[in-house]
């Protein structure tokens, strides 16, 4: 028989593995950080996901201690989980449904803080906020629409409790009716509790009306002592025909729900785990079905039992069976844990291939392509593996997956692998956004990574989706901050060479102020006089300040700046801007000629002459900085109007009492 296959192998496996009763190898804990793909664990309420800060306390047997049956268990963590403290996975939850309420919110919250509600998470949390009834309805109700389906009998029964227990009847009574639906039925404890305040309260009839609900339709504790007396019976003592024997003479009709909890409870001891369920089946007690073949799949969901699980995995599937989220989740997380990502993207494709309800989240994608791209070596096949399972059943790529991969890369400094997660991420049909793809070429592009981005704008034009003008511009802008100001000519020639392009006058300050930094402001100035008279573009407003002042440096007025930057100032009334004339009239006060400030002035304006106030302007500044002689000769250019004008008269007549005010010379010793 198969069975006794099984048996003989698993049991030659286990007395070499160690001749202990509990060997510690054995002790796997099934909680898992926070910070990676949490798990939905049903039975053992004792286990559940923390963040890495926190301690794990021992992991418990879901026999009672009273029993004696099964020791607890314990693992020690390394002494990194007490380098910091951080707030626990319940409170952070917490915190974040009493402050919010919409669902976008609360989703990219729960991913920057790395979570995944999970069964237990969600029974921990709901247990901190017995007292707050209303952040637990907006809690309940977003589980209950983010995971369909995979709430469990103890998450309803808490929530029920909190109703209850806050008199909120009406709502009491909507959520049994809906649990009822679920297959779920109303427990022992919240009988007695919610009982307890509808007396108090005086609610006779729903008194009444809870009574015989839990009597016709309440969860037999009866399954709880049968578990426990067949996990005594197995855990006891090695797997023989004397346990099989009295195991069968409980005499117990063996169903789904019974053989899926002793499956979980025995998950402290895989392989008798495995054991029970390959005889439970063999010996024609029970056939399989999805539930029970899920639960043996968590329990060997692990490195140690990787080919059994697989084996049971593949059973099930030919079978006609899903792998439920709740497997998913929890094995998932362990393989990731324990690095073994392609088993991790194998299960992924598995449960891909599922029903709506049994798909993997996003979220999930998101963390499995997070472990894939943080790993010591970046597998892109395994990326464009997983992409695929997800997009060829029925599912979107989002800008959020995205950033979330972006982000897992620069954290490892992998950021310039960033055009083969795009390639690998559009081959199922996904196109970046304006601002993704701007970020992309960013980073590509800062680094001086040309081939790189160079890929990326082949890529983008092959696939029909070419580089829009802002990530461009960022092309331009990555190769300027890292100085290459000559590929960022290359990117910019090639921006302009597109018909339309809109964000050509961001590109172009950003080349004019490389080149200005680079003490090539007459460069820069070609650049743009031949920008605005062949291309025909419009500069910014801060583009002209900027090369205007760069141009009146000292250096580069002597060598013609002066001539060049004059020449700006009709281009920017001709582009609706007001001439910038401080950085002129700060030239004058250190150097400059007459000639040179009578063509400011008359650049100045339209008309033949500028209006007074400016020459006023250029005579006071020129005074001020003991610049008489510079003053005069202007003046001697200047028209009648100027000459003649009252305020330029008593200016001039002030300098000449000035200079008679200077104390006369010594008379020479004889």
């Amino acid at each position: 028989m198969r069975y006794q296959q099984w048996r003989l192998m698993l049991l030659r496996s286990y007395y070499r593995q160690s001749q202990f009763a509990y060997p510690c190898s054995q002790s796997q804990v099934t909680s898992i950080s926070t910070r990676s793909i949490s798990s939905f664990l049903h039975r053992r309420s004792g286990i559940g996901s923390m963040n890495k800060s926190e301690q794990l306390g021992p992991l418990r047997s879901p026999m009672t201690s009273s029993t004696g049956l099964v020791k607890s268990v314990t693992r020690s963590f390394s002494s990194e989980s007490a380098i910091e403290e951080k707030p626990s996975a319940e409170s952070t939850v917490i915190d974040i449904f009493s402050r919010l309420s919409g669902e976008d919110e609360i989703r990219k919250e729960l991913e920057s803080s790395d979570i995944v509600i999970s069964q237990d998470l969600a029974l921990k949390i709901l247990r901190k906020l017995e007292s707050n009834p209303d952040v637990a309805k907006r809690f309940f109700q977003w589980i209950t629409e983010a995971f369909p389906g995979e709430v469990s009998s103890k998450n309803y029964n808490m929530m029920l409790r909190i109703l209850g227990g806050n008199g909120l009847v009406d709502d009491f009574w909507g959520l049994v009716d809906a649990m009822k639906k679920k297959g779920h039925g109303l427990s022992a404890n919240v009988r007695d509790k919610v009982g307890e305040k509808f007396q108090k309260d005086g609610l006779e009839s729903d008194l009444a009306r809870l009574k015989s609900h839990f009597v016709s339709d309440c969860l037999d504790d009866s399954a709880e002592k049968i578990c426990n007396r067949v996990c005594k019976i197995v855990m006891k003592e090695e797997w023989s025909d004397d346990v099989e024997k009295r195991v069968r003479d409980l005499n117990f009709e063996f169903q789904s729900d019974l053989v899926k909890i002793i499956v979980e409870s025995l998950d402290v001891e895989p392989r008798k785990a495995l054991l029970f369920f390959r005889w439970v089946d063999e010996s024609g007690l029970f056939k399989h079905d999805e539930k029970t073949y899920n639960a043996v799949a968590r329990v060997l969901g692990k490195e140690k039992f990787l080919d059994r699980f697989q084996n049971v995995v593949e059973e099930m599937v030919s079978a006609g069976y899903e792998v439920e989220m709740e497997t998913y989740v929890r094995v998932a997380t362990r393989f990731c844990q324990s690095k073994l990502i392609k088993e991790a993207v194998d299960l992924f494709e598995i449960a891909m291939a599922g029903s709506v309800s049994n798909k993997p989240t996003p979220h999930c994608l998101g963390l499995l392509l997070k472990k894939i791209v943080t790993a010591k070596v970046l597998d892109m096949d395994l990326f464009a593996r997983a992409v695929k399972a997800y997009t060829t059943n029925g599912k979107a790529l989002t800008d959020a997956l995205l950033k979330t991969v972006l982000k897992s890369l620069r954290s490892v400094d992998r950021i310039v692998q960033s055009s083969e997660v795009l390639k690998a991420m559009s081959e199922g049909g996904y196109v970046p956004s304006s601002d993704l793809q701007s970020m992309i070429a960013s980073e590509l592009s800062r680094k001086g990574k040309k081939d790189e981005a160079g890929e990326l704008v082949e890529f983008m034009e092959e696939s029909g989706n070419n580089l829009d003008d802002k990530a461009m511009a960022s092309l331009v802008e990555g190769y300027c901050d890292s100085g290459d100001v000559e590929e960022a000519l290359v990117s910019f020639e090639k921006m302009i060479g597109k018909a339309g392009a809109s964000s050509t006058d961001y590109a172009l300050e950003k080349l004019v102020r490389a080149h200005c930094n680079r003490n090539q402001a007459r460069d820069a100035y070609k650049l743009l006089s031949a920008q605005v008279k062949e291309k025909l573009l419009k500069p910014r407003h801060s583009t002209y300040k900027v090369l205007v002042r760069n141009l009146l440096t000292k250096k580069n007025a002597r060598e013609g700046g002066f001539e060049e930057a004059l020449s700006l100032l009709p281009m920017m009334k001709g582009h609706g801007f007001p001439p910038f004339v401080d950085p002129f009239v700060s030239y004058f006060s250190t150097t400059g000629t007459s000639k040179e400030a009578l063509g400011f002035l008359k650049a100045m304006t339209s008309k033949d002459f500028p209006s007074s106030s400016a020459f006023l302007r250029v005579f006071e500044t020129m005074m001020k900085s003991a610049r008489h002689s510079e003053a005069q000769d202007l003046l001697a250019l200047c028209p009648n109007y100027i000459r003649s004008h009252p305020s330029v008269l008593e200016l001039f007549n002030s300098m000449k009492l000035d200079e008679s005010a200077v104390e006369k010379p010594l008379a020479a010793s004889a």
